[in-house]
């Protein structure tokens, strides 16, 4: 080892070795707690920062800051010097390095900048130390003389140089007093020259370096009116450095307003414990001592940065949501309005409440949300306001917590996936949204102890949310909410549970981006007919209509339960380019070509589906019924097995709950039967552009990545012509598919007869293009 150094709880040790690494251990037995690679070359020093949240080291050539809870990387200073010593201030605020290139420098521990200019040694400098008290900054080199100089000095010159180190000085010197003098200066200057503009400048720097902002604006202004009021036209241009106090708070104004827009409507405040709603939370700002910091220095610099203003205000409003499993007894909106929360007795949720908003308070922010008191459930107006905008604000916020009331603090990984709160139908967008999320115990420690800032980086975390939600990593990481591939969102819910039935459909609003009325009281079946005749009439996407159970009374397309699509999406086997490329050239020899483009032209034609009235106009391919036969021994208890024949099909086998009408040619029956085929305009197999922009947005799904593109054939250009494009459509069409059995009701509508399992259907010949020419538009029922 090269260099060790206690915690300053004395509770950690950090170990520099020779061979590029740090070791963090345990005091009281050595045990090493996790170890982290720095360099190739030795760890020539090491620090811990007083707070004891920073380790900073030298190696060979790199001057490097780690968070000390888990060895990550949080910052390098920039260049390559050859690093012989470091030091940290007392207040740690920042670093001193000695340097083979005859230098010391002073290093920033918050932005991990250099602070001013390096400063000149004789010779070599080998080491560096920084008093106490933080004033005096004292080096030694080869020659054996020592250099003293004042702290002060050092940051001074460096403001004067760089107006960017203007709030590091103000830091910095706000614990010494050191503005008073130049405060005193400036009083001095203003009463010896009451007109001149010099003595309010001196004074405003002066007081926003010792953090009185108030002040600071007021002699800001001053300054301005002097500016304004002088005879010499080239220091009125000095007026033009600066903007005015209104314009600028109107922009800040502006700046929170747009935040506010897609914030909760409350939030609890961590500090006091108080529930807060937009006004109160406006208030709070304005009165804050980082709003008035924000103002000065918007003021101070033309033009008005915007960027600094949203992140400023981005960072003072970012709040953290909870996402958890219920408890028989939650704190809701009345229980907690007005009081502090910290102060509640401890049943319950209200334990649960105030350590989330601790937890919040001590990852450093402000605010907190939790859906059980910060939303009005007596108000139908506010709660379906808050379920649609819900996924809006866990993607806004800063950090999302979840916690796993039921994961014990030994448990192992595996635990993620056994917890109730995996159960849940709300917990799907609550896990989806965020960009940041932190998972923790029943201990409030960090799941898997793993202490990274965003557990959407955890390769374990991740893998264990796929392998129990069966969502891709990708989409897991990076959720995008929009129409495209409905039927795989909808089977991630198929087998969660919601206290109220109607829930497990509201909870997909956010998925899926749509706002809908919430109608609590509704059946399920309504609540779910309302999602899915809005997925269908805005996408065209039939891909809803892949499921098995029990028809809806909203439509008999429609499933009347989520849980109907468990059971995984059906695709289209995959051509590969060699197969399609064999199947069309035999189809030009056994094929009229002409039928072929006839029939492609007939689906071209065809209107998407749409929903009106609750009646479904569904584009289909249909197949005539000729014969249904229900099968020996199969009758009676719930379910009929019925042997179904249909002109230009394979022999079906379906299974149903419903009584078929049984029939043949010899004995028909008035009433028709189709076998159809849902049209999707993708096997027409032309280009979806709007898919294209969609999938910028959200991350292929696995049928996605693993189906390869149907490349043309060698002889074939990319443009095909439309004979060829035609027979490519015969030979989708000839692939199985995914069927529905219709019967005619009164006039032209129909009904869908539901099947317990999916039917499965294929045509007997693709090259009998006349058994796939009846392609109409029915009218669902």
């Amino acid at each position: 080892m090269l260099g060790v150094a206690f915690s300053p709880d004395g509770l950690k040790l950090a170990c520099a070795s020779s061979k590029g690494y740090i070791d963090v251990r345990r005091t009281d037995n050595l045990r090493v707690l996790f170890q982290f690679t720095v360099s190739n070359s030795p760890v020539r020093g090491i620090v811990w920062s007083p707070n004891g949240q920073q380790l900073v080291s030298i190696s060979h050539n790199k001057l490097q800051f780690w968070n000390s809870s888990n060895g990550h990387q949080i910052g390098q200073a920039s260049g390559r010097k050859r690093y012989n010593s470091l030091a940290i201030s007392s207040d740690g605020s920042f670093i001193a390095t000695a340097s083979n290139d005859k230098t010391v420098r002073l290093w920033c521990t918050k932005t991990h900048q250099q602070i001013g200019e390096a400063l000149d040694h004789t010779v070599v400098a080998t080491c560096v130390a920084i008093s106490p008290d933080a004033e005096l900054l004292v080096n030694g080199g080869k020659d054996g003389k020592v250099q003293v100089r004042l702290v002060e000095n050092v940051l001074s010159t460096a403001m004067q140089l760089d107006s960017s180190y203007d709030s590091y000085f103000a830091h910095w010197a706000l614990g010494r007093n050191l503005y008073r003098r130049p405060l005193s200066d400036a009083e001095k200057v203003i009463e010896n020259s009451p007109s001149s503009y010099l003595g309010y400048e001196m004074k405003h720097k002066a007081l926003h370096a010792g953090q009185r902002y108030d002040e600071a604006i007021e002699a800001l202004d001053s300054m301005l009116s002097k500016l304004n009021d002088t005879p010499d036209p080239q220091i009125r241009q000095l007026h033009r450095k600066y903007v005015k106090q209104s314009k600028v708070d109107d922009a800040i104004r502006g700046a929170v307003h747009t935040r506010l827009e897609s914030a909760p409507l409350r939030l609890l405040e961590t500090s006091t414990g108080y529930l807060c709603n937009r006004e109160a939370q406006i208030r709070i700002f304005m009165k804050s001592t980082e709003y008035k910091k924000l103002l000065y220095e918007s003021m101070i610099r033309a033009p008005i940065n915007t960027e600094s203003i949203n992140k400023a205000v981005a960072k003072f409003f970012g709040w953290v949501m909870l996402s958890h499993r219920w408890d028989r007894k939650e704190p809701l909106l009345h229980n907690i309005q007005g009081r502090v929360v910290y102060e509640l007795n401890e049943v319950g949720g209200i334990e649960k409440l105030r350590k989330f908003c601790r937890k919040a308070r001590d990852l450093g922010y402000r605010w907190a949300w939790s859906d059980t008191c910060c939303i009005d459930q007596e108000n139908n107006v506010e709660l379906q306001r808050s379920v649609n905008s819900m996924f809006v604000w866990y993607h806004q916020s800063a950090l999302t917590i979840v916690y796993l009331s039921d994961v014990p603090p030994s448990a192992e990984w595996g635990a993620l996936a056994n917890s109730d709160w995996n159960t849940r139908g709300w917990t799907v967008q609550e896990f989806l949204a965020p960009r940041v999320i932190l998972f923790y115990r029943a201990d409030w420690a960090p799941y898997l102890n793993d202490h990274s800032d965003n557990h959407k980086k955890s390769a374990a975390i991740m893998q264990e949310l796929e392998n129990s939600t069966g969502i891709n990593t990708r989409a897991l990481v990076a959720f995008r909410p929009g129409m495209r591939d409905a039927r795989e969102k909808l089977k991630w819910v198929s087998t969660r549970v919601t206290t109220l039935q109607e829930d497990i459909v509201y909870s997909l609003f956010g998925i899926f981006g749509v706002h809908l009325p919430v109608i609590y009281g509704e059946t399920k079946q309504n609540a779910l007919g309302r999602l899915l005749q809005e997925i269908v009439g805005r996408s065209g996407d039939i891909t809803v209509l892949d499921w098995v159970g029990k028809a809806s009374d909203f439509n008999s397309c429609l499933p009347a339960d989520v849980t109907s699509y468990e059971a995984p999406p059906f695709t289209l086997p995959s051509l590969l380019g060699d197969v399609m490329r064999r199947s069309v050239s035999k189809l030009r020899n056994t094929v009229a070509v002409e039928l072929a483009s006839k029939l492609y032209t007939l689906l071209d034609n065809l209107s998407l589906p749409r929903f009106t009235n609750y009646r479904l106009q569904l584009p289909c391919i249909a197949f005539p019924v000729t014969k249904v036969r229900q099968r020996h021994g199969q009758h009676g208890g719930i379910y009929y097995t019925y042997d179904v024949e249909a002109d230009g099909l394979q022999d079906l086998l379906i299974t149903t709950e419903n009584t078929l009408t049984q029939f043949s040619p010899a004995q028909p029956t008035p009433q028709k039967f189709f076998i159809i085929r849902p049209w999707d305009r993708h096997d027409l197999g032309l280009p979806d552009f709007s898919d294209d922009a969609q999938r910028v947005l959200e991350p292929p799904l696995p049928s996605q990545l693993d189906s390869p593109d149907e490349s043309p054939g060698e002889n074939e250009p990319n443009e095909m012509d439309a004979h060829s494009q035609a027979l490519r459509l015969i030979v989708r069409l000839g692939q199985p598919f995914a069927a529905l059995l219709v019967a005619q009701q009164r006039g032209w509508e129909y009904k869908r007869i539901a099947s317990d399992y999916r039917i499965i259907a294929c045509v007997k010949d693709m090259a009998s293009i006349e058994n796939m020419m009846d392609v109409r538009m029915l009218e669902m029922l």
